[in-house]
């Protein structure tokens, strides 16, 4: 049985097994990360909120202890808690973090290959060769540029699918690991398939189980069940990921991405992924269905009937030709929806920024319409839509009072942000990582002027390669790290 506490207040995480490369050394982050802890206030010219109180002028976020303790005009919050140090300017845009509801840190180690694929080519060609080769070690390093890169973005709260094939030791526990020392909030699944390639349910339930346990010993990540897709799962997977369900009642599932899914579960199983899905109960948990990209009126209403939410990734969507996400349609259907950056081989940046404005542009050219998607609403997609998806939004998501100090500071002194005329535009169509001056998670400051202070990357950097190098190689990946140059160029 799993457990289905969410987090434990551990801060201690065991180096993991190490393969091939010397383990990377401990990283001790500055006093200043964690000096502000008991308490700061945040100022900044624009409070976008997300929340009932929309946007403050001149506005500032008072912190206690990790929590929002208030939010109102800067005069007001200072009178409020003089005692508190006072961070910022006074200028640029204060948001919450952001959320990313969808990605793969199984893929950290494969970006940049396969673009001229389509997603079933893909399969067989990046993601199945590498599933047999992953290690604990590959997931730890892996995670840890991709989390870090996810941070330097402006992400505070990643959801998770680990996919690799189940072996006779764990390797998802690497996962939570590196979010543990990055200083990210998790949402962490392990995302098995045994079709067609047949795999042992008891060696995916083993894994499960030691991904939701390393979980329990995180400070900040929480455990939710996995499954790659309906149609490569086996009736005795699926009945198997019932019965954890009833543990966890947390869901993460890929739902109609690409055409041929849709056809192969009619094909199959007489129903598409969604209905069969809906069919065995599985969406009763609160779920998060990445993609949704091609749906029927049906699939619509049972999305809808069953609370499920949907990770929209636009850029994997674009880079695999799978489609166009009916986000619009969602959204006046009431059906949750959040933004995912996939996984660093179908995106194959994990710069959130760039996944907020790809949504908002794809949508206006899909449709050919300038007003289709505004930047106030894939904004609320990127945060309080992206903890609705996980069933976090009491806690994250937006600037409110109780909720947890999860904070973006756009600095205005950069050439992208000089000037403000909307602030809401300003974030999803001018801004980049460069701006960001700092990112905090629970009020401990994680980012500061673009620069990452948890994790030492450079010191990461040569092992990475090694374990790059590895990867590509065993897995015989069209790369010239292996020595075997694509095909297509």
């Amino acid at each position: 049985m799993i457990d289905s506490a969410t987090v434990a207040g551990s801060t201690d995480t065991p180096r993991p097994a190490g393969t091939t490369a010397a383990p990377v050394a401990a990283v001790t982050a500055p006093a200043s990360v964690a000096a502000a802890r008991g308490g700061f206030v945040l100022r900044a010219r624009h409070v976008l909120t997300m929340g009932a109180q929309g946007q403050v002028r001149d506005g500032a976020v008072a912190v206690v202890d990790g929590r929002i303790a208030a939010v109102d005009d800067d005069a007001t919050v200072r009178a409020r808690f003089p005692d508190l140090p006072v961070l910022g300017d006074g200028g640029g845009i204060l948001i919450p973090g952001l959320v990313s509801s969808h990605g793969h840190f199984s893929e950290g180690l494969v970006t940049g290959i396969g673009e001229t694929h389509t997603l079933w080519e893909w399969f067989v060609h990046v993601v199945e060769p590498i599933e047999d080769v992953l290690t604990r070690e590959m997931a730890y390093v892996g995670t840890l540029l991709k989390a870090t890169e996810l941070a330097l973005s402006g992400v505070t709260t990643a959801a998770d699918m680990f996919c690799s094939a189940p072996g006779t030791a764990p390797v998802t526990p690497g996962v939570v690991d590196a979010l543990d020392q990055v200083g990210i909030r998790g949402d962490v699944s392990f995302g098995p398939s045994d079709l067609p390639h047949a795999r042992p349910v008891d060696r995916i339930l083993a894994e499960h189980h030691a991904l939701a346990e390393a979980a329990e010993r995180s400070r900040r990540t929480r455990f939710r069940v996995g499954l790659a897709t309906v149609p490569a799962s086996s009736d005795a997977l699926l009945a198997a990921t019932r019965s954890l369900l009833a543990d966890v009642p947390r869901l993460h599932v890929h739902l109609h991405e690409v055409r041929e899914e849709v056809t192969a579960s009619r094909t199959s199983r007489r129903a598409s992924s969604i209905e069969f899905a809906a069919s065995l109960g599985l969406l009763d948990a609160q779920t998060v269905a990445a993609h949704c990209v091609w749906l029927s009126d049906a699939d619509i209403a049972l999305l809808r009937r069953h609370e499920v939410a949907v990770a929209h990734c636009p850029i994997s969507n674009m880079i695999l030709a799978s489609g166009v996400c009916q986000v619009p349609r969602l959204l006046r259907e009431r059906v949750p929806v959040g933004l995912g950056v996939d996984g660093a081989a179908s995106n194959d940046s994990q710069n959130m920024l760039e996944t907020v404005k790809a949504a908002a542009l794809l949508q206006k050219v899909h449709h050919q319409q300038a007003d289709i998607l505004s930047a106030p609403a894939v904004l609320r997609m990127a945060t309080l839509g992206g903890a609705r998806a996980l069933g976090l939004e009491d806690t994250i998501g937006s600037l409110e009072v109780g909720k947890a100090a999860d904070l973006v500071l756009f600095a205005e002194a950069s050439p992208s942000m000089a000037f403000v005329h909307d602030p809401y535009q300003a974030v999803v169509y001018c801004a980049g990582p460069r701006d960001i001056a700092g990112v905090w998670v629970d009020g401990e400051r994680i980012v500061a002027d673009a620069r990452i202070l948890t994790t030492d990357i450079a010191a990461v950097l040569p092992q990475a390669r090694d374990l790059a190098v590895e990867l590509a190689t065993r897995a015989g990946l069209h790369s010239e790290l292996a020595g075997i140059p694509s095909a297509d160029h």
